[in-house]
């Protein structure tokens, strides 16, 4: 979309931009804006593709918001997966006391996290049913059903219309925590009229309808009844149900559980602490007391089930971990859905757990895992139910958003309603009536070690050449005065097969192109160095069919005479 800024917001409108989340399944964020004032709904946390070497997670762009953030009169967390609150610290860092609104398992979470960054909150627990003045925002809070526990979708009411925001949710009939997502209440809100209905899309290209999370359980206890070794489980480490059905079938069969991964061990604390989480007597054991059992005794709850590269799991594959080690009797379990784009890691952990002769189990092979975000089936009840006037697709892929909004025109939305946006769109809506009118500056915000927005595209694209085409280096020092060559070029390659004898063909045509720009009128070192780098770089792309980074060094010094 081009960008096209927004014109000034007219008095009693609403304005929602989304920051992310838009087009991508992560860093979801979205700002509401009336009459002066903000309300934030999630700030969440993309993690980086392989296109995106050394990124640790991605932010949403702040820039928006920047200089408002004393506008802020809140942050509603829908629920504590990363993809939703993983970014809170980053923001808080701005504004400390923002309020955070949400369940008491969202705000549990959140507060741990923000104490690792020293922050300690201004936080309000609300649950289903509750209504909040948030400034000019009339908040309602509805329960839905997640892969993890306490979601919450948000009717906002306002001058200028009523919006409905799903969060993430599906509708299982079944849950284990017998938490359904609160149907009468979304017919009870739809009654008064929903104009613009924000819905999740990430399963909007799945017909039906989602299994239910009580049909795991049965999986899981079949596959610890066949194992005979140790059994690792990786899964999110927020994903409380799933843990409590491994907790049970190793309650079952005799076996005890050890949490692993600094996010694990957290995220269980809280759930057991607040009650969400039932943990058997005597069946947890720490880390360093499980290698002591015997094999067929332990079970490892793990992260790094997305395949990430320094998490438990890979580390386990690797034969890297200094405590867990897999063999031929050993089971791995990946016990939850891959996220799009990880698939290739994915598959390259389990293709090294299983030349260890390790039996892996993943949803491929078994019906180990199902989503947490509702399919063509319940989005249809959705729509159905609340009869909106305006869908704008949320949390997905552009082919997500799609196919949400076909299904929107199925249900009798108006195609013109629907609102088909990206991440910086700028939505107003006036009485009820919505219309994209422009585009705000979105980025991509690279976190990269301690450093956050300083890595740009031009980097990454510097980190791919690097992994991918190798690396030259050329040095060289001349005296300028004497318009001489004093020492080198000398060429050398890192992340190349060929040896750096290779270079003795062209190093006699790298020195001409440096004697010449010696030699010319505007022989400064800029110039010496580009000299070198066209010659070498024409040379690498015909002799070696490599795109080299090529790194020319000219210093002038004084030759010796």
């Amino acid at each position: 979309m081009t960008e096209q800024l927004p014109p000034a917001l007219n008095k009693d409108a609403v304005r929602i931009v989304p920051l992310g989340g838009i087009g991508e399944i992560g860093r979801n964020m979205t700002v509401f804006e009336l009459n002066g004032r903000l309300l934030i709904v999630d700030c969440g946390v993309l993690f980086p593709a392989e296109s995106q070497p050394g990124v640790d997670v991605i932010l949403p762009d702040f820039s928006y918001i920047r200089d408002r953030l004393d506008d802020v009169d809140g942050l509603i967390l829908t629920h504590g997966h990363e993809d939703h609150i993983g970014a809170v610290p980053y923001l808080l860092r701005l504004r400390e006391d923002i309020p955070l609104i949400g369940s008491q398992l969202t705000i549990a979470l959140v507060e741990a996290k923000l104490s690792e960054h020293g922050i300690t909150p201004f936080s309000l627990i609300v649950e289903e049913g509750d209504i909040e003045q948030v400034g000019p925002f009339e908040c309602e809070f509805v329960a839905v059903n997640h892969s993890i526990p306490d979601a919450l979708a948000v009717a906002i009411r306002t001058v200028a219309g009523t919006i409905f925001h799903t969060g993430d949710f599906k509708m299982d009939q079944l849950p284990m925590d017998g938490r359904v997502t609160d149907l009468r209440s979304f017919a009870r809100i739809a009654d008064d009229g929903v104009d613009l209905f924000m819905v999740d899309s990430t399963n909007a290209e799945v017909p039906g309808f989602v299994r239910s999370e009580n049909e795991i359980g049965p999986v899981i206890e079949s596959v610890f009844a066949q194992a005979r070794g140790q059994i690792v489980v990786a899964s999110f480490a927020s994903h409380v149900h799933r843990v409590q059905q491994v907790m049970d079938a190793a309650y079952k069969h005799g076996r005890h559980v050890c949490f692993v991964g600094r996010s694990m061990v957290r995220n269980m604390g809280i759930a057991e602490e607040l009650g969400y989480l039932s943990v058997p007597d005597g069946i947890l054991v720490d880390l360093k007391d499980a290698p002591t059992l015997p094999p067929d005794k332990i079970v490892y709850m793990s992260t790094g089930s997305q395949g990430e590269p320094m998490a438990v799991l890979s580390r386990i594959a690797k034969g890297t971990h200094r405590r867990i080690a897999v063999g031929p009797s050993d089971t791995v379990i990946f016990a939850s859905s891959l996220i799009p784009g990880n698939e290739t890691a994915v598959f390259r952990l389990i293709n090294e757990l299983t030349k260890r002769g390790t039996r892996v189990v993943h949803q491929g092979n078994a019906n180990v895992h199902v989503s947490g975000h509702a399919a063509q089936g319940e989005l249809l009840y959705c729509y159905n139910i609340m009869e909106p006037e305006y869908v704008m697709p949320v949390h997905g892929e552009p082919r997500h958003l799609v196919a949400n909004g076909a299904l929107a025109v199925k249900t009798g939305v108006l195609a013109e309603n629907v609102l088909l946006t990206e991440n910086g769109s700028v939505v107003d809506m006036t009485d009820g009536d919505c219309d994209i009118v422009g585009q705000v500056p979105c980025e991509f915000i690279y976190v990269d070690g301690s450093s956050v927005g300083e890595i740009e595209e031009t980097d990454l694209k510097d980190r791919l050449t690097l992994g991918e085409e190798g690396f030259i280096a050329i040095f060289a020092a001349v005296d300028r005065q004497c318009q001489e060559i004093v020492t080198g070029p000398h060429i050398q390659a890192r992340g190349m097969a060929e040896d750096d004898s290779v270079f003795e063909e062209i190093l006699p045509d790298v020195t001409q192109a440096l004697a010449d720009a010696v030699a010319s009128d505007n022989a400064d070192l800029y110039h010496m160095q580009q000299a070198m780098r066209r010659v070498i770089g024409r040379w690498a792309a015909r002799k070696l069919r490599r795109a080299p980074m090529i790194i020319p060094t000219v210093v002038e010094a004084e030759s010796a005479r």
